[in-house]
């Protein structure tokens, strides 16, 4: 951030006014990241892009915690998108302040910027193929459209990699856990295929990493790597994109790691979840991620939050916020071709992490 130029981007703006200031978004359309709302027009709404900053005047600081001594909390039990959630909150249905677009809060460095993104770059070396282990999350009925497009995609370019099912199906092939599939939270399912990988560990002596994808998510495996290269494996890390139930209502609320974007876990991790007590699911339709949330929680284990990671389609997200990203992940198939938003985001940088990863072990040769 360059403070006197976001100090003059500033200086026009009349102070005494509930003022709330950033780099505008908009959605296209409609999304579940932001409960649907303004789904007549979505374009009718603004929210800020948090990796650009924003401001406040202080008039609206203290509206703001007025309003919050008063008890009048966000009315939310799930918390997705805080962007999106503070500028509902700030609006207030109309009786409060809509987001004032400043275009010196960028989204990419320019010399008229006073703010911008930085963009990620890896802290190392991209861990090693060798250390991470995909477990993918299926079940029979999406065997034959779901699985294809894993193997066709970001799975040739992986080592270890196991899909799990309730059935056996040696074409795959799947791993049966013996656990029945249901038809929402699969808590039963995700606990038995950690303690499948806690369990065959001593095999794969190299894993460090554990991630666990659904069958409709799509991934670069070269950006997780250069991710992963910013982590000790030998710690308790949980990483991937944050989600909140209840956490501005109650102390009861936990921060949960949202499944369909992926879920990363250190191997210490896994062998911590599988071995207490504190994470037995309720029932088999239990939520997944949330549970694990929970466990989480209980075992003093703080989840990593990286906008990286996105539970939902390239399409349920502003252009603009994705615009400066390197994306590491999204979900979903409904509406669009995986193969396409695979071959957009991914492709390149996985087929050339690969080729530096061929032409290496050529040497070692």
């Amino acid at each position: 951030m360059h403070k006197n130029l976001f100090f003059h981007a500033l200086f026009f703006f009349p102070l005494l006014q509930e003022l709330f200031i950033g780099h505008a978004l908009r959605d296209r359309e409609a999304t579940i990241i932001h409960h649907f709302a303004f789904s007549n027009d979505p374009l009718q709404f603004r929210y800020p892009h948090f990796a650009s900053g924003f401001a406040m005047s202080q008039a609206l600081l203290k509206k703001i915690a007025y309003r919050l001594d008063c008890g009048d909390h966000p009315d939310m039990d799930f918390s997705i998108d805080p962007s999106h959630e503070l500028a509902l909150y700030i609006w207030e249905n109309g009786k409060g302040p809509e987001l004032t677009h400043a275009s010196q809060l960028c989204l990419r460095n320019h010399p008229q910027c006073a703010s911008y993104p930085l963009e990620f770059h890896a802290c190392g070396n991209p861990v090693a193929k060798e250390s991470m282990y995909f477990a993918v999350k299926t079940c029979s009925k999406y065997h034959k459209d779901r699985i294809p497009v894993v193997k066709h995609t970001w799975a040739k370019y992986v080592l270890h990699i196991g899909f799990y099912s309730e059935s056996k199906d040696a074409s795959i092939p799947t791993i049966d856990l013996g656990v029945p599939n249901t038809e929402h939270g699969h808590c039963g399912k995700t606990m038995a295929m950690l303690k499948h990988i806690a369990m065959i560990a001593p095999s794969l002596q190299d894993v460090r990493w554990v991630v666990i994808a659904d069958d409709d998510t799509i991934l670069s495996v070269a950006r997780l790597r250069q991710l992963l290269s910013c982590f000790q494996p030998s710690k308790p890390f949980a990483i991937g994109e944050r989600y909140g139930y209840n956490v501005q209502r109650s102390p009861q609320g936990y921060n949960y790691i949202t499944g369909g974007g992926g879920m990363v876990f250190s191997m210490a991790t896994v062998r911590q979840i599988t071995g207490s007590t504190y994470c037995k699911c309720p029932s088999d339709s239990t939520p997944d991620d949330m549970f694990l949330g929970i466990c989480l929680a209980r075992l003093g284990i703080t989840i990593t939050h990286s906008p990286l990671f996105h539970q939902a389609r390239p399409l349920d997200y502003a252009p603009e916020y994705l615009n400066p990203q390197l994306p590491v992940s999204f979900h979903k198939h409904w509406m669009v071709d995986p193969l396409r938003v695979y071959e957009k985001w991914f492709s390149k940088v996985d087929q050339q992490m690969e080729a530096d990863y061929l032409a290496q072990k050529h040497v070692e040769l």
